[in-house]
């Protein structure tokens, strides 16, 4: 009876614990590759969420309701200039937004969260994209531009900026865990933080979080 009654309080704290995690949203894990299959594992993830990073972010004044899991940076920090590709096949580096605002979506066509998203970040880039804010939402499908644009047009998402990545490359570059995974950056080209799984990116508190970071 003393060792069962001992287990208790563990076992409550563990189911916490999960129900925690739980509530960050849904992310395809990535593991070691990115991969069109559906087998790819569903499941959750809150990226830098761990005490380590909580620790090194310090507590967030951007990060509220629809954006609780959103994770700042103490201090925004450098990103590689990685490069994806347009319509065209032309590559395009990261650094050619520098100036603006970026919302930067990863994702990829057989990610299910990642369709639960698309139409709010593109109703998001309807009401705020400008010569000082773009989201841009760069697929890591190895289908390539006309799978993901397809993808698009399906979900009704014309607004936001396409690009791809067949490669997956630079989703590695930028450690990446999961998709869907968002990074805000400033005008500066410097990470502010990152949402990994599905959000609310038209809500007013996303809104007021991109909008902190433009001002």
């Amino acid at each position: 009876m003393a060792a069962n009654s001992a287990g208790k309080p563990q076992k409550a704290l563990w189911i916490v614990a999960l129900s925690a995690l739980i509530g960050f949203g849904a992310v395809y894990f990535i593991g070691g590759g990115f991969d069109n299959a559906g087998s790819s594992k569903s499941g959750t993830e809150a990226q830098d969420s761990s005490p380590s990073a909580a620790a090194d972010s310090g507590q967030s004044s951007l990060k509220s309701g629809k954006m609780a899991a959103f994770v700042e940076k103490k201090t925004p920090q450098p990103l590689p200039d990685i490069t994806f590709q347009d319509a065209n096949g032309k590559d395009v580096k990261l650094s050619s937004f520098k100036g603006k605002t970026i919302l930067l979506n990863l994702w990829a066509t057989w990610c299910s969260p990642c369709r639960e998203e698309m139409p709010s970040l593109n109703r998001l880039e309807e009401a705020l994209g400008s010569d000082k804010f773009v989201v841009i939402a760069l697929s890591l499908d190895r289908k390539g531009y006309d799978a993901s644009r397809k993808f698009l047009d399906d979900v009704k998402a014309d607004k936001v900026k396409l690009y791809v990545d067949p490669t997956a490359k630079q989703g590695m570059e930028l450690k990446l865990l999961g998709m869907p995974t968002t990074l805000l950056i400033n005008k500066d080209g410097l990470e502010v933080g990152r949402l990994a799984g599905a959000a609310e990116w038209d809500s007013d508190d996303a809104k007021k979080l991109i909008q902190s970071v433009m001002n």
